[in-house]
């Protein structure tokens, strides 16, 4: 008869090797650090300053000199008032994509609260953060493109 070889004795099959969202994480935050500086600071700048202060600093900056004041100081209030609830939004949705990313590194679905974050981001400021929000959307896409490891949760 014909002998079949023994079957070789494999290795117990341990844990699922750790993947690692290190550059996506610092993609996330330098992100936030940014977002922080700029709509923070323009919201903080905005809601502190009075209206002739912001009529003779901020205004021949922002709409030129021959603007009515009031007008400029109402609209620039509302638009820091627009930056200011954004981004807290941005930074409520980028905490909850961190606390997964720490938890759960090998789910494709956390780059979604990324995405998210970086739409919030861009249509927050108006479109004028759009180098931040690249950061966002760059971890988003890393979170899609980078390949998870074998035997590690899908």
């Amino acid at each position: 008869m014909t002998d079949r070889p023994a079957p070789r004795p494999s290795a117990a099959p341990g844990p699922a090797p750790r993947m690692r969202r290190t550059l996506e994480i610092v993609l996330v935050c330098l992100g936030i650090a940014g977002s922080l500086v700029l709509m923070g600071g323009f919201t903080l700048v905005i809601n502190t300053i009075d209206q002739a202060t912001f009529a003779e600093a901020v205004m021949p900056s922002l709409v030129g000199e021959s603007a009515d004041a009031a007008e400029a100081y109402a609209s620039a209030r509302t638009l820091a008032a627009w930056f200011g609830i954004s981004l807290v939004v941005l930074l409520l949705v980028s905490a909850a994509g961190l606390a997964l990313t720490r938890m759960r590194p090998h789910r494709r679905s956390t780059g979604l609260l990324f995405l998210v974050a970086g739409l919030v981001c861009l249509l927050g400021s108006q479109l004028v953060l759009f180098p931040i929000a690249f950061l966002f959307f760059a971890a988003a896409a890393l979170f899609a493109l980078r390949p998870v490891p074998e035997g590690s949760l899908r």
